[in-house]
Order: structure tokens, then C-alpha cells, then sequence
């Protein structure tokens, strides 16, 4: 592995434009669990909730399962290794961008800067009838659904449910940095969600080093990755940091 960490670094090292793009794996060592495969979230909480259309006829009871998952629950999670990791490697000009398909703000606490949110973020919540934003730590979720202040209607987390589109600037920033990239790094995503699945590619396109990060393999391993480092993120990015600042 090592070998292919000391590989990766020099690639890295000798960027243009690095770009990260992550998925639910480098949030599992914070505590979050992803929502598909055998121990995912979706095998224990029936996925309507977050159906645009259940939420607008029953709100009551999809907020009581919002609030359990990403509230309670994911609210207590904090950075790890990996992405403390990325973000020094932004820091010291490697990575120019992360894209994330993740909703929990960890990469922006761990010091990251230029983060593009492919599917929002709980962070804030949104009245759909004025557009009136909040931060989520300043609604009281005591008392469900939440309101808005403004219109009295009920607040919506600011990340994409089943049936909507993908936020702007975010999708187009987030293809403009797959198109610009030298090298790609893939870390702890399975390639499985459209659109999302289809900007690594679109990077590989336009002539990008792809190098994975992952516990397994997945849909792009075989298609589209040139080097494949099998690990936890939390394991490998920290090392791969440490490679690239010997160089």
C-alpha cells in the first residue's frame, strides 16, 4: 500500500489542479453510518421520509425522523483524520477544491475552504414558500415541524430530498472542477448516485489522474480509476499527507 500512497503523493505534488471529491465513507469514522449497504441507515428508517412529496403531505411525521438522524444524531459528529487531512492539503495549495455529496459540514470544520455542497447541507434550513433561511443550530426542534418566523410555514432542511434537483452554483462548480482537474481524488464514495456519479468521470474526460481511496471497490475502480489505494480514508489520507510534505 505504501508503495502506492508514495505514487499518489508524487502525483499530488506535481498538480495543477488537485480536486477532492468525497462521499459518505469519510464520515464513517466520525460516527455517521451511510444510507445504503447492509448497515446503512436506509435498512433500519424507511427512505419516504426524505421523499419531497411525502414531506410536503406529512411533515409532522418526516421531521420526527429528520430531526432523530440528522439532528440528534449527526449533530454530535465531529472531523477525523481524513478529513483534518484534505484540509491541510488545501492549506498547502494541493487541493483546490472538495466536492462532497455529504450533508454534514465536516470538511468545513476541519478547516477546509472551498467545499461544494452537491447535495446541500444541514446546516441551515429554508422556508420554501418565502425563501427565508436559518441556521439549524438557531431553531428550536423541540416542538416539530419547525416553522418559519417570517410566514408561518414549515422549514425544510437545506439539502436535497428524493425528487428535487441538484442546488446551483454547486452542480455547475462542481462539474467546472472536475473539468479543470489534473488529478481527481475519489475517497470513500461507491459511484452509485446520479448525477454525483458522473463528475469523476467527467474529469476523466478531459484527461485527469484518478486515484481512489476506498474499503472496496466501486463503480470506478474497474472503469475509470488509475491507482486504487484500499484503506480507510481515516488510515490513508493522513499518510498520503505525510508523503506529499517529504517530497
Amino acid at each position: 500500500m505504501m508503495d502506492n500512497i508514495h505514487e499518489a503523493a508524487k502525483f499530488l505534488k506535481n498538480s495543477k489542479y488537485a480536486v477532492a471529491f468525497t462521499g459518505a465513507g469519510i464520515s464513517v469514522e466520525s460516527g455517521i453510518p451511510p444510507f445504503r449497504g447492509k448497515t446503512g441507515l436506509w435498512s433500519k428508517y424507511n427512505p419516504i421520509v426524505l421523499d419531497i412529496n411525502y414531506f410536503h403531505a406529512k411533515p409532522l411525521e418526516a421531521w420526527k425522523v429528520i430531526n432523530e438522524l440528522f439532528y440528534d444524531f449527526f449533530g454530535k459528529a465531529k472531523p477525523n483524520s481524513a478529513h483534518f487531512a484534505i484540509a491541510e492539503m488545501e492549506k498547502s495549495g494541493i487541493i483546490k477544491s472538495v466536492i462532497t455529496q455529504n450533508i454534514d459540514n465536516l470538511h468545513q470544520e476541519a478547516g477546509s475552504k472551498t467545499v461544494f455542497e452537491y447535495h446541500g447541507t444541514s446546516q441551515t434550513m429554508v422556508c420554501e414558500k418565502c425563501a427565508e433561511k436559518y441556521l439549524s443550530k438557531d431553531v428550536d426542534l423541540n416542538t416539530l415541524p419547525p416553522f418559519c418566523k417570517k410566514c408561518n410555514s414549515v422549514l425544510k432542511p437545506n439539502f436535497i430530498f428524493f425528487g428535487e434537483g441538484i442546488p446551483e452554483p454547486a452542480n455547475r462548480l462542481s462539474f467546472e472542477a472536475a473539468y479543470n482537474a489534473d488529478v481527481f481524488l475519489v475517497v470513500g464514495t461507491t459511484g452509485e448516485i446520479m448525477p454525483a456519479s458522473l463528475i469523476p468521470h467527467r474529469a476523466k474526460e478531459n484527461g485527469a489522474k484518478i486515484i481512489e481511496i476506498n474499503v472496496e471497490n466501486s463503480s470506478y475502480t474497474n472503469s475509470i480509476t488509475d491507482m486504487f489505494i484500499e484503506g480507510k480514508a481515516g488510515e490513508v489520507l493522513p499518510k498520503l499527507l505525510d508523503e506529499i510534505l517529504k517530497i
